[in-house]
């Protein structure tokens, strides 16, 4: 079945930076487009940020664009999303999930991990 676990989340202060992780399994991860999402209690659950199956194509939020930089490794079934000059409204749980092999805007019924806690305070 279908597994996504992430990781890498963390305390880090206002400007700090993260790298998360996600490592699947259970299906060809180097067709899928896979998605990174957070919820907050502020804003709820929202995409952030989208990627191409070889990778080549990606796309962010506006609030993430220039600071956070998706990323996956198709030798290593992994998922990746580099965080720089985080601001506390990026703090949220953050998710990936897997999408189709199709592009499709991104749906909360599709399956994703358990999530990581990134807390963004000084």
């Amino acid at each position: 079945q279908v597994q996504l676990v992430e990781s890498g989340g963390g305390l880090v202060q206002p400007g700090g930076s993260l790298t998360l992780s996600c490592a699947t399994s259970g299906f060809t991860f180097s067709t899928n487009w896979m998605y990174w999402v957070r919820q907050s209690p502020e804003k709820g659950l929202e995409w952030v940020s989208t990627i191409t199956p070889g990778g080549g194509g990606t796309y962010y939020q506006d609030s993430v664009k220039g600071r956070f930089t998706i990323s996956r490794d198709n030798a290593k079934n992994t998922l990746y999303l580099q965080m720089n000059s985080l601001k506390s409204e990026d703090a949220a749980v953050y998710y990936c999930a897997k999408g189709h092999t199709y592009n499709s805007a991104w749906s909360p019924a599709w399956p994703r991990g358990q999530g990581t806690q990134v807390t963004v305070s000084s």
